[in-house]
This record gives C-alpha cells, structure tokens and sequence, in this order.
C-alpha cells in the first residue's frame, strides 16, 4: 500500500532552490570579474543567511529536514550499501545521500568563511580581511579561490550524478518531493510538520538569520 508523505516542508524546499540560485550566481560572478563581483559579494551573504538558517532549521525543523533524521552509524550506512536498509532510509536522506548532504554544508560554510576574510590584492576583499593576519588572508584567498570552489563544483557534480542514476537505474524522482514536499512511500511513517505556524517561524528564523548577516557586513565596513 502506497502513502503520500510530507518529506520536505517548504522553509527547506525554499532553502535547497535558494541555495542554487545562489550558488549559480557565485560561479557565473566569479567568471565574469569585474563589476560582477558585487554580486558575487550579494550571493556570498546570502549563502551564508540560508546556510545559518538551515542550520538553526536542522535542529528545530520539520522531522525528516532535521539532522538527527539522516545521521547515520556506519552499521547502518553499511547495510544500506549491502541493500538491507530500513524502510525509513528511503525517506528522507538515506545513509549514503546524507553524507553529501553534510559535506556539501560543511564545504559551502569553509567556502563562505574564506570568503569573508580573502584579498585579491586588486579590488575586492572580504569585509573581514581586516581583521585577521596577512597569513590567514593569503590562505583563505587560495582555498577560496583555488580548492573551494573547485570541491563545491566536484560535489554538486555527484549530487547531479546521483539523482539520475537514482531515476534511471531505481526509478525513483528525488527532484519531484523537493519541489512539491510529499513522496510516495511504502511504509507509513511521521510526516514533517509544515503549516502556517511552522512557516511562518521559519521566515522568522529567516530573517533573523539575514539580519544578522546585513549587520556583520555594516559594522565591518
């Protein structure tokens, strides 16, 4: 017997298409220089807002948008791998997307901190590049400019690379939930709370989380 589910409330629907956006807007202001990098300032803080956000949401969000859903022990990765997983790993996160799920966070937040303290020396530089030595800025400006975003591309790359193989080969659409919220399950289990309340304290977190950005940036400058 088939039940629909309500996997992906929309705080985290529009925290994941926000995030591409964004992350678009990164890699073409990048390309382009010059007076494009403005925007790719605008992207950088709105990264970061969102990647607050999700954060604060992993904790107090929907059941199957909270981190405690789809950390996994390594028996359980194990056995999913060996095809004995657990009817709720197919879910949410199961066990081996979970693990690009974290390392795309940890590596976007590395990328985003990187670029708040990098110098180019030319015309751009982090609001808070005066605030640290010259060894952590000429750091952060490598990582950021030569291993950040060339690891956050191979990521996006194998989420791509996964979700069609997931269509393909196990025919399951993984873009359709996110777009929607609900998916198709064979078991039954707990759906993520989404209603008014949940969003409307979740734009509250939002915006929180974005003043605090706008606010870091002024008082840097």
């Amino acid at each position: 017997m088939s039940h629909k589910v309500r996997v992906w409330d929309l705080p985290t629907r529009c925290f994941h298409w926000g995030l591409v956006v964004c992350f678009m807007g990164l890699i073409t202001s990048a390309q382009i220089g010059g007076d494009a990098m403005a925007w790719h300032f605008r992207s950088g803080y709105a990264v970061l807002s969102l990647l607050l956000f999700r954060i604060i949401w992993g904790l107090v969000g929907g059941r199957w948008s909270r981190f405690t859903s789809f950390i996994y022990a390594p028996a359980a990765i194990l056995a999913y791998v060996k095809g004995r997983g657990l009817p709720e790993h197919t879910v949410g996160h199961n066990p081996l997307g979970s693990g690009s799920v974290f390392a795309m966070l940890g590596f976007l937040l590395l990328q985003v901190m990187t670029g708040l303290v990098s110098d180019d020396e030319i015309a751009n530089a982090g609001p808070l590049s005066q605030f640290v030595s010259n060894a952590v800025v000429s750091f952060a400006t490598f990582y950021h400019a030569a291993i950040g975003r060339w690891v956050l591309i191979g990521l996006v790359v194998l989420h791509l690379s996964a979700i069609f193989f997931y269509h393909l080969k196990k025919r399951q659409n993984l873009v359709l939930p996110m777009l929607l919220g609900d998916k198709e399950t064979d078991s039954a289990v707990m759906s993520s709370r989404d209603d008014l309340g949940s969003r409307t304290w979740a734009l509250a977190l939002f915006l929180g989380c974005t003043a605090l950005v706008a606010g870091m940036v002024k008082l840097a400058g």
